[in-house]
């Protein structure tokens, strides 16, 4: 586990696997699941409108919109909290996306495929500018389907990935320094060996197209995909009509979060939309996902559905761009998405045709509500956050110091004022509130941080981060 900046798990934060999706897999197997839930009732507006007031009540959302596609075509939208100026979160507020920008990217890839314009097979490195590289490893070269499909053994961000305002940490990567990197990088593994979520890959994936097509990806992306399938207000510039309604985002502490702006990466996580164009998205991919997919790009969409690898547990895996979890004979395709003020789910169930959209201008996850939606999962309401106490100065320091999460990762907890925060290798600080001496949680995230504290009155030897059910413990370094 460790402090991590990637779309899926937006900004700063503790996540369980680098730039992982993390939706909790099923209690039961996927059998037994079939077996305990053989229909799924779509909640009621009522029951979503609870859900999103609920949210917003808990402290830790400051706006949700909540739209559900059923099965009869008919579309639902409820919001609660507050947008723009502190006033009512409206139905049409513009979010940013994150990563649900890899579902595009990955049916931008289909539908030239589809049209026989390129091959899934194709090495990525045929569609760069002359004269790029691309290393490939035990003879194997990443192609445009493993970018798509993250298993092309790329990390989940270029070495050389160094923010100048760690606000807007994509802004200033541009192509020269992603070629830079491309000319250094050895992957880890061969292409095609083992999934591994990586911002970096379908960002590369991106600006293959783009770099092929002679037009940014913006450009190309509402040309073969947005235009035809009638989604005017998915972009990645705002227009002043489209600014005025975005939602300001707030990180998880509810402080207000800058927007963040992606160039060369721009196919990993730049686009913004309303719940209206992506509840449009999700009943043209319906559509296709039936027998005989007609209808704009129909073909390329039912083409991104198939699945194509496992995706790190027996009932997840995924195809282009899409994941899909498996719940007996249900399966939820789906992707979810986040930014330093953001957090978005966006996922349809063929076998019953209903989709769902959950967007919050807080980078706090809604996952749980999407799968709850798409597979009539239990809905847990979140857990109030604990009571903080107050330490006195000589208890606070003894927590101070540098932890080795692993020998890359160095968790440091230092003063500020009367507390603590933490960070990861020079990353953006999260405060720390304490419950009792040697036990902090983080409001930013949902995540606890147990120390060590000798009988002596020492400092502390070790820290234990405790996140999504897992517990990883860093040695105090010297």
């Amino acid at each position: 586990m460790a402090l991590m900046r990637c779309l899926t798990r937006p900004s700063v934060l503790l996540c369980a696997l680098p730039g992982t999706v993390a939706i909790a897999q099923p209690a039961t197997p996927p059998a037994a699941a079939a077996a305990t839930n053989p229909v799924i009732a779509l909640p009621t507006d009522a029951a979503l409108q609870a859900i999103a007031n609920e949210r917003v009540a808990s402290g830790r959302y400051r706006g949700m919109v909540i739209g559900v596609l059923r099965p009869d075509g008919s579309r639902h939208v409820v919001t609660a909290g507050t947008g723009a100026g502190g006033a009512p979160l409206r139905p049409d507020a513009v979010f940013e996306i994150g990563s649900i920008t890899k579902v595009f990217t990955g049916v931008l890839l289909a539908q030239q495929v589809v049209a026989g314009e390129l091959r899934l097979e194709q090495p990525a490195r045929e569609l760069l500018p002359a004269g790029s590289t691309l290393p490939a490893r035990d003879g194997r070269e990443i192609t445009l389907g493993d970018l798509s499909t993250q298993v092309s053994g790329l990390p989940p961000l270029p070495t050389n990935f160094m923010p100048r305002d760690q606000a807007n940490p994509y802004a200033d990567y541009d192509g020269a320094r992603l070629l830079e990197f491309l000319r250094t990088v050895q992957p880890a593994r061969a292409a095609g060996e083992r999934y591994e979520y990586s911002n970096l890959g379908v960002g590369l994936l991106g600006f293959a197209l783009s770099t092929r097509a002679g037009m940014s990806y913006e450009q190309l992306l509402t040309a073969r995909v947005l235009r035809p399938l009638g989604l005017r207000e998915t972009v990645v510039q705002l227009s002043p009509a489209l600014r005025a309604r975005l939602a300001p985002g707030h990180d998880g502490e509810g402080n207000p979060a800058a927007n963040w702006d992606l160039d060369a990466l721009a196919g990993a996580g730049a686009l913004r939309a309303p719940v209206g164009d992506l509840l449009t998205f999700l009943a043209a991919n319906v559509a296709a996902s039936r027998d005989s997919p007609t209808g704009p790009l129909g073909r390329a969409l039912a083409l991104s559905h198939r699945r194509r690898a496992a995706a790190g547990s027996p009932v997840m895996g995924i195809g282009l761009g899409w994941h899909r979890l498996a719940a007996g004979a249900d399966t939820a395709v789906w992707h979810n998405g986040g930014t330093g003020g953001y957090r978005t789910f966006a996922g349809f169930n063929p076998a019953t045709g209903a989709g769902v959209v959950v967007f919050t201008n807080t980078s706090t996850p809604v996952d749980d509500i999407g799968v709850h939606v798409l597979l009539g999962r239990p809905l847990r309401a979140p857990a109030p956050w604990p009571a903080a106490v107050a330490l006195d100065s000589a208890t606070v320091q003894r927590h101070v110091g540098r932890y080795a999460l692993t020998p890359a990762a160095v968790l440091e907890v230092m003063r500020e004022g009367s507390g603590l925060v933490a960070r990861l290798n020079g990353q953006a600080p999260l405060r720390l509130y304490p419950t009792a001496a040697g036990r902090y949680f983080l409001k930013a995230v949902d995540a606890q941080l147990e120390f060590e504290l000798p009988a002596d009155g020492g400092s502390a030897t070790a820290v234990t981060l405790v996140q999504n059910g897992g517990r990883q413990r860093a040695a105090r370094m010297p």
